[in-house]
């Protein structure tokens, strides 16, 4: 494989540690060329970990990372990356146009400054110092840094934080823009509807593993689950044993007056008649969506944490599968 035809994205069997705390454990991915992907997972689930492999600034402690066939740490790798990080910092005193022109003078084929601007809703602001932006008008600037240079790849670590309604879709059609014409998006989030906007593969990462990749729409049908609290009295657990579209009854914490039992439910309507037609005791019912931490290890793990291969999608060293799997079987 040339470095021409090598994927964007090839992650094999990596592991990174820090310290006594494993961020990224034995993860494989690959991703293509103009595609656009979302990571998605809980405040560290390994996320950000994984992006600083990919673009140069960490080594893995085993396995291998490359960025278009080659190392991330040689500099001509990095030739066609850009990357937003989940904080930029921003020379306060130096005017919009002037950190974009600064930029810009670091690439061979820059993006024109008026098309940055544009693309990022920035143009009306190009002679405010940085420094007078607000946090918003500072992200939108730094997601936009990243595409000066024309890469063929984009790695954004949370890209709309502190961004109001508006200017989160500026940037979300921005992306989706600079994807159209070709380039390979990679973005994280822990909001699954940042995700659901942009992408249409989705990587689910959580507690350093893979829990699943697959298409937007098979990742969407995973985490439609419902999360469902109630009392029961002492003893009362043993009356969950089957109910039916409970995905993981849990094992319940003593309160005051018996048990508070949780579950994780793909049909919540159909677990709590269920315990009504049989009669159940319970008390302080409650039902809201679950957490994707929730509804991921409860759908795609069997005894929690596991090797990438197994789970829903995920075939070791490559992109989704072709074939959608069959939703698994959970059992506790």
């Amino acid at each position: 494989m040339t470095t021409d035809t090598a994927p964007p994205v090839l992650v094999e069997h990596v592991t990174r540690r820090f310290g006594a705390v494993t961020a990224l454990d034995d993860v494989s991915l690959r991703v293509d060329a103009g595609e656009i992907v979302g990571l998605l997972g809980p405040n560290g689930a390994g996320k950000t970990t994984l992006l600083s492999l990919l673009a140069g600034l960490r080594t893995p402690d085993e396995g291998t990372v490359r960025l278009f066939g080659r190392d991330p740490r040689d500099p001509a790798s990095r030739t066609s990356l850009g990357t937003t990080p989940q904080e930029t910092g921003l020379p306060e005193t130096l005017k919009v146009r002037e950190v974009v022109d600064f930029v810009a003078g670091h690439y061979t084929d820059p993006m024109p400054r008026a098309e940055v601007l544009a693309r990022f809703g920035l143009t009306d602001l190009a002679e405010r110092q940085t420094g007078a932006l607000s946090g918003g008008q500072r992200r939108r600037l730094a997601v936009g840094l990243s595409l000066v240079g024309r890469p063929r790849l984009v790695l954004l670590d949370e890209p709309t934080t502190g961004l109001d309604v508006e200017a989160r879709h500026v940037l979300w059609q921005a992306l989706r823009d600079y994807h159209a014409d070709g380039a390979t998006v990679i973005v994280t989030s822990h909001y699954l509807e940042e995700i659901e906007a942009l992408a249409e593969r989705v990587v689910v990462v959580g507690d350093g593993h893979v829990l699943a990749d697959d298409s937007l729409a098979r990742v969407l049908d995973l985490v439609a689950v419902r999360r469902v609290a109630l009392t029961l009295p002492a003893g009362g657990p043993d009356d969950l044993v089957g109910l039916p579209g409970v995905q993981d009854a849990g094992t319940g914490n003593a309160v005051a007056g018996g048990t508070r039992v949780t579950l994780v439910a793909s049909d919540a309507d159909a677990a709590v008649r269920a315990l009504v037609g049989r009669g159940v005791p319970f008390t302080d019912l409650e039902v809201r969506g679950a957490s994707l931490e929730e509804a991921f290890l409860a759908l795609t793990s069997r005894d929690g944490p596991g090797p990438a291969d197994t789970r829903v999608g995920v075939p070791p060293s490559s992109g989704p599968s072709s074939a959608a799997p069959s939703r698994p079987e959970v059992t506790r």
